[in-house]
């Protein structure tokens, strides 16, 4: 007889070894498996250790963090896909990032003390054959920098994820964790700077040494046709990266196409809780911006 699998734990904070095996091997770090997918399957092995594997190889360890930190990013990957979120999860280049993501990852709100947060850079997350890209500014220091998902537990990804569900780009209109079955369709999500920065504000210097991970991503990302842009600084960023200049004024439903790639750029107001609260934004108008980005 095989090993005996572990008994099933009850409480909503199960360890995430038993969370991932207790589900069915077809069920297991599939974000982007449909059927006649061929891509390797990147492995719980298991998933606190310090190491990933891809088609039977590693992506290596991922060093510094906190100890105990989870460190295995289970989604299926194209190969240089699957290479380039590994560097971007390892990458330790902004100390002053470096230290705030590690220092909120220790202290940890009250309301998540109990969870062992990510506190690393935040890879994108969706299809790989994506025709849209929805660009942010960074993870929030106690959402995607706890969950280690772009745009996963905090307000403003409750407002996107819903969205593009509504879209029909999502699976679930929900998004709260790194293994909660979302899957996308169609669709990438990315940060243009891809750790939590004190007081959600990076600087010039910083913006600069993530952007190429940003456009190296969208190389990869070989079908995208359209750029959504969540707020003034990723409509910057983007703009910067199509070559869209002179740069044309930012707004909510702002359309721009970039010469270089043949890319279209939308823009779009952040789902941000300021925003939301306001009625700067409504689900109608975020609803307006996912649905031309679909028809084009």
């Amino acid at each position: 007889m095989g090993a005996a699998r572990p008994a099933p734990v009850h409480s909503a904070r199960r360890p995430a070894t038993v969370a991932a095996w207790s589900r069915p091997a077809s069920a297991r770090c599939r974000p982007f498996a449909r059927p006649g997918r061929t891509w390797p399957v990147v492995g719980v092995v298991p998933w606190r250790t310090n190491s990933t594997s891809v088609a039977g190889g590693s992506l290596g360890r991922l060093e510094g963090g906190i100890p105990g930190q989870p460190s295995v990013w289970p989604v299926a990957f194209p190969p240089p896909l699957a290479a380039l979120e590994d560097e971007i999860v390892r990458c330790r280049a902004c100390p002053r990032l470096v230290a705030w993501r590690e220092e909120v990852a220790a202290t940890r709100r009250a309301a998540f003390r109990h969870e062992v947060y990510w506190g690393r850079p935040v890879p994108g997350f969706g299809d790989p054959d994506a025709r849209v890209a929805v660009v942010g500014l960074a993870p929030a220091a106690h959402g995607g920098n706890r969950t280690g998902r772009v745009f996963t537990g905090d307000r403003s990804g409750d407002w996107l994820f819903a969205a593009l569900h509504r879209a029909g780009f999502a699976n679930q209109p929900t998004s709260v964790s790194r293994d909660d079955g979302l899957e996308l369709t169609g669709a990438w999500v990315a940060a243009a700077v891809r750790c939590a920065p004190p007081a959600n504000r990076p600087t010039p210097e910083e913006r600069d040494r993530c952007v190429p991970f940003l456009e190296r991503e969208l190389a990869l990302l070989g079908q995208v046709a359209v750029v959504v842009a969540l707020g003034g600084f990723a409509w910057d960023v983007c703009c910067r990266l199509e070559g869209i200049r002179p740069k044309p004024a930012f707004g909510h439903g702002a359309e721009a196409r970039s010469d270089r790639s043949g890319r279209t750029l939308l823009g779009c107001y952040h789902p941000s809780q300021q925003n939301t609260f306001t009625g700067r934004l409504t689900e109608p108008m975020l609803d307006a911006v996912l649905a031309r980005a679909a028809s084009l």
